[in-house]
């Protein structure tokens, strides 16, 4: 019975972009599940409980703590869906050989920053 093959663990893999892509994609999707849903909700009070409760909200949010949380949101949002379409490709049977995957792996998180830049850069610009 001790003989018995193990599963590979993650001392035993080499790391490489595709494992962080994979693990950013279930972070930033538990950050925007629990922190984006408590901003969603406090929005969502702010605005049915009146102007004073909207204005607490608008000045937290405009802190640079709140600025802070809505750019990680955002980034997050960004980043789990390049994650998304990356795997959406794999789903559809393509960019499966080593170059092509390294290549989506390393590009979607630097995608997600552009994108996260020029989102931030036309809402501050406007």
């Amino acid at each position: 019975m001790n003989q018995r093959p193990l599963s590979p663990h993650l001392q035993v893999w080499r790391w490489g972009p595709h494992m962080l892509v994979s693990i950013l994609h279930r972070a930033t999707g538990d950050g925007m599940a629990l922190i984006g849903l408590g901003v969603l909700l406090w929005w969502l009070g702010a605005l049915a409980s009146g102007p004073d409760a909207y204005a607490t909200f608008q000045g937290v949010m405009g802190s640079p703590i709140g600025m802070l949380v809505l750019v990680g949101l955002s980034w997050a949002f960004f980043t789990h869906m390049m994650s998304g379409m990356r795997h959406f490709v794999l789903d559809i049977g393509a960019g499966y050989e080593l170059d092509t995957n390294r290549l989506w792996s390393i590009a979607s998180p630097i995608i997600a920053i552009c994108l996260t830049a020029a989102f931030w850069a036309l809402i501050l610009l406007r």
